[in-house]
């Protein structure tokens, strides 16, 4: 079975930098786009940043400039490299990924477990 593993999260001074990493269990066929979704305490869930299997980047307004996501795919393992953290950016991170079990496997959507990152002031 496909699943996403997450690491990297913790604690880091404002300013600072972290770098996340999901990675595919299981052999996955294919993996369309990945995302880096957040959520801090009382607060939705929002898109952090995305890319798609051609390497096109999306980010969210207040990240830009700051993070970067990308992907090895021979490792089928995504990143997020966060820069310039602020307190504000304290969230549990989510990674997500649309991806194709097997060649007769209908692609579906697989989340990461979270994992916790916490700027300090």
């Amino acid at each position: 079975q496909v699943q996403l593993v997450e690491s990297g999260g913790g604690l880091v001074q404002a300013g600072g930098s972290l770098t996340l990493s999901c990675a595919a269990s299981g052999n996955p066929f294919r993996i369309n786009f990945m995302a880096w979704f957040r959520q801090a305490p009382g607060k939705q869930r929002e898109l952090v940043a995305s890319i798609s299997s051609e390497g096109s980047t999306n980010y969210a307004e207040s990240v830009k400039g700051r993070f970067t996501i990308s992907r090895d795919n021979a490792k089928n393992t995504g990143y997020l490299r966060m820069s310039s953290l602020k307190p504000e950016d304290t969230a549990v991170y989510y990674c997500n990924s649309n991806i194709k079990r097997s060649p007769i496997s209908a692609a579906q959507s697989y989340w990461g477990q979270g994992t916790q990152v916490t700027v300090s002031s």
